[in-house]
């Protein structure tokens, strides 16, 4: 039987209402066996499912984030047209219901290639160390990205940026993945995760039910454009207007004070 050693795991833990999520291979540069993609679902199910929980880090151990799919595991199953996921899970990749409600601050070192960019670009705010090697090289294995990469390389960098890496495979640094909108803030190696964290803190101050709307009307406008969403946007900020997070804010505002937040 494999030990989880040989198969990697996916490790979760807790700072608060922070919920951690950490990519563990690290001998095989953090490389996804089977068994770790579907306890990552498993991880994001968890977090979406626990009331207590405002935000989510997705970072990795050792010097890399991943290089991607073990792909000997995966082939079989996308020449069956089947997929790896167990049903049910909230996806990881936000492309297929049911998807997360909650945002998720990643963090990214080394190595990050093909599976690495499209879980990074699934997530709201991305963290780069300065030393991190990027590259979406399925065109040099004879398959797509089917991770979200064409959609969000497009999408965040335009259709000639996007097309210069998803047609080459070819490898960029930190700096031209800022300069594609890819990530948010470049840092020193291994000052990342703690980055991440310092912005998770910040967004688990603020009133958890205006972040999970602002977050939804956002992922609305990409799917329905302004127009589409903004009878949505008034009927929601009505709902929010009576909550009593928004009664507090308004308190701590006259009593110039910082807000204290309950989700309700």
């Amino acid at each position: 039987m494999a030990t989880e050693d040989t198969e990697g795991r996916i490790t979760t833990g807790r700072e608060g209402e922070i919920f951690l999520i950490g990519i563990d291979r690290p001998k095989k540069l953090n490389g996804f066996s089977l068994k770790m993609y579907r306890e990552l679902i498993d991880a994001y199910t968890t977090m979406e499912k626990d009331d207590t929980v405002r935000v989510g880090v997705l970072y990795a151990h050792g010097a890399n984030f991943t290089a991607g799919l073990q792909l000997d595991q995966f082939a079989p199953l996308m020449a069956k047209g089947e997929s790896a996921a167990q049903p049910g899970g909230i996806d990881p990749f936000s492309l297929r219901e049911p998807i997360r409600t909650k945002p998720v601050v990643c963090a990214v070192q080394g190595i990050c290639f093909t599976l690495g960019i499209e879980l990074m670009l699934a997530q709201d705010i991305v963290i780069a160390a300065d030393d991190c090697r990027f590259a979406q090289i399925e065109v040099k294995r004879g398959i797509m990205p089917t991770g979200g990469a064409t959609l969000r390389f497009v999408e965040r960098a335009g259709w000639g940026n996007a097309q210069r890496y998803l047609l080459t495979g070819d490898e960029f640094d930190s700096a031209e993945a800022f300069r594609l909108g890819f990530v948010q803030e470049v840092v020193p190696a291994g000052l990342q995760f703690e980055r991440a964290l310092q912005i998770a803190r910040t967004i688990a101050e603020q009133a958890p039910l205006a972040v999970r709307a602002s977050l939804a009307s956002s992922r609305r406008y990409l799917e329905k454009g302004p127009l589409g969403i903004k009878a949505e946007m008034e009927a929601v900020q009505r709902k929010l207007a009576a909550t009593e997070d928004a009664a507090e804010g308004l308190k701590s505002f006259t009593e110039r004070r910082k807000a204290r937040f309950t989700g309700k």
